[in-house]
């Protein structure tokens, strides 16, 4: 896959220049486009950041590091499931001891209709708990391992990735809630952990044309993706789906030095939709 090819993904600034970072979901489901855990560590890699890429499939974990790789910087694949807190202790301490610290924790798993998401009157017990297992849980018990190494050292970044579904319109129950409890548990970890130094922030995408958002809808609602494209960019005031990097711009900025005075707030990447409901 060539990264690089929309000239989205590049700066010389180096602003996470000798930091290490942590990626939860840095691979991605199959299809066209690049996701936004790829995108944002691949971003943080040219950005001078050293790293661990971690997600629940190797394979797709290790496809992003090479391309990191390939392209002259440094990162390491992991493979954690984010609904095991022993797993996402091991690969936070995995990035410590192979680098020395921990500066940036950046959660970006999400599930929603994979993952059984429906209407209120059709949602199951099994599937409403698998969402939030994967979306809520498993960003607090990442951010838990997270925190207890960065109060050690003195500081660090935490970018969280909710969703514009968590304040906006969304069909389906239990990612909305899930998401919305991303929020609110941020707005929380910022407030508790500020004294220590660590900072936390939220991004919230919109429509993004990543394979987890279009690739599965395509599938499961049995559309061609130029149907399922159009139908989202139609919804879009700025007229079109965001990307993959548009997702880690905004979480590079989050994780960097020139938002140090910036904790406990909700980003909102998404062409202006959110607007659509005044």
């Amino acid at each position: 896959m060539n990264t690089s090819e929309q000239g989205l993904g590049w700066t010389p600034a180096k602003r996470l220049q000798g930091k290490v970072a942590v990626v939860i979901g840095a691979g991605q489901s199959p299809g066209e486009g690049v996701g936004n855990g790829r995108a944002a560590a691949i971003r943080f890699a040219r950005e001078g950041a050293r790293v661990l890429a971690v997600d629940r499939r190797l394979e797709s974990a290790e496809e992003t590091a090479e391309i990191i790789r390939g392209e002259g910087f440094e990162c390491v694949s992991f493979a954690a499931d984010v609904t095991r807190e022993a797993d996402l202790a091991r690969a936070l301490a995995e990035a410590t001891q192979k680098w020395g610290s921990l500066d940036v924790l950046h959660n970006n798993v999400g599930v929603s209709i994979a993952g059984g998401d429906a209407d209120l009157l059709d949602i199951t017990e099994e599937n409403f708990d698998n969402v939030c297992r994967i979306n809520l849980r498993g960003t607090v018990f990442a951010c838990k391992h997270a925190v207890a190494i960065m109060r050690k050292q003195g500081g660090g970044a935490i970018v969280n990735v909710s969703s514009a579904a968590a304040v906006g319109k969304y069909p389906y129950v239990a990612y909305k809630a899930a998401k919305a409890g991303v929020v609110a548990f941020t707005e929380q970890l910022a407030l508790q952990n500020a004294e220590y130094g660590i900072r936390a922030n939220c991004v919230l995408p919109g429509l993004i044309a990543t394979p987890m958002a279009v690739d599965t809808r395509v599938r499961e609602w049995n559309q061609s993706r130029e149907q399922v494209s159009a139908e989202r960019n139609a919804k879009v005031p700025l007229g079109r789906q965001g990307t993959g990097w548009d997702v880690a711009n905004a979480a590079l900025f989050l994780a960097s030095d020139e938002a140090n005075f910036i904790t406990g707030i909700s980003v909102l990447v998404d062409g202006g939709r959110i607007l659509n409901r005044i």
